[in-house]
C-alpha cells in the first residue's frame, strides 16, 4: 500500500512539473526563439540536397541570382568573395530565380554551365526556385517576411539581393542588388562577422 500511495504521489509531483514548465513565460529575444535558416532545405543545381543546417557555425550571403540581368558580372565579385573567404567559414549560396524580367529562363543544367563557363562560379548552388509571389520558396518567405530582423524584411526588389547570415543562423544584414558582394560595406561586415 506504502508503495502505490508512493508511486502516485510521485506521479503526481511530475504532473506539477511539467504543467509548472509549460505555463512558465517565455524570455528572451525574439532571435532566440527563432531558429533561424537552419530548419530549411534547397536542392542544388544538380539535383543532391542542400539541407541549410550543414553551415552551422558558418557565415553565408544568401543571392538571389540570374544570368540575363544588368548586374549578372556580380557572379565574378562573389566567385572572388568566395575565394578570399571560404578557408575562414564564409560561404556563398547562389539562388537562380526567374522572378524578374525572364532573366533566368534556362533549365537548372543549363545555369549550372553558364556560371561555371562564364565565371568559374566555384560556390554552391541550388536549383532555380521562386523568391517572391505565390509559389515563393519557404526559405524565401522567411528571409523576405518571417526573420527576427525587422530591418531585413520585404519583398525581393530584383536579382542579386544579398541576406548576410551570421554563425546562428540568423539574417543580420539585407543587401540591395547595386551593392556590390566585394564593397567595403560588405567586406567590413563579413570581417566584423568572423572576429565576434
Amino acid at each position: 500500500m506504502k508503495l502505490i500511495v508512493g508511486l502516485f504521489g510521485l506521479l503526481f509531483i511530475g504532473v506539477v512539473v511539467v504543467m509548472a514548465s509549460q505555463t512558465k513565460p517565455t524570455t528572451g529575444t525574439p532571435e532566440s526563439q527563432d531558429p533561424g535558416i537552419y530548419g530549411f532545405h534547397l536542392v542544388r543545381i544538380d539535383g543532391t540536397p542542400l539541407d541549410l543546417s550543414q553551415y552551422k557555425g558558418n557565415v553565408l550571403l544568401i543571392v538571389n541570382v540570374a544570368s540575363r540581368c544588368g548586374f549578372t558580372s556580380q557572379y565574378s565579385d562573389l566567385e572572388r568573395l568566395y575565394t578570399r573567404y571560404k578557408d575562414k567559414n564564409v560561404v556563398i549560396i547562389g539562388v537562380p530565380a526567374n522572378n524578374f524580367g525572364n532573366q533566368e529562363p534556362g533549365s537548372n543544367k543549363s545555369i549550372q554551365e553558364f556560371c561555371s563557363l562564364t565565371y568559374g562560379v566555384s560556390f554552391p548552388m541550388s536549383e532555380k526556385v521562386s523568391v517572391k509571389g505565390k509559389d515563393i520558396h519557404p526559405l524565401y518567405r522567411y528571409l523576405t517576411s518571417e526573420t527576427a530582423n525587422t530591418k531585413a524584411r520585404g519583398s525581393i526588389s530584383w536579382n542579386f539581393n544579398k541576406f548576410l547570415i551570421d554563425q546562428t543562423g540568423h539574417v543580420v544584414k539585407r543587401y540591395g542588388p547595386t551593392t556590390n558582394p566585394m564593397s567595403d560595406t560588405v567586406l567590413s561586415d563579413i570581417d566584423a562577422l568572423i572576429k565576434h
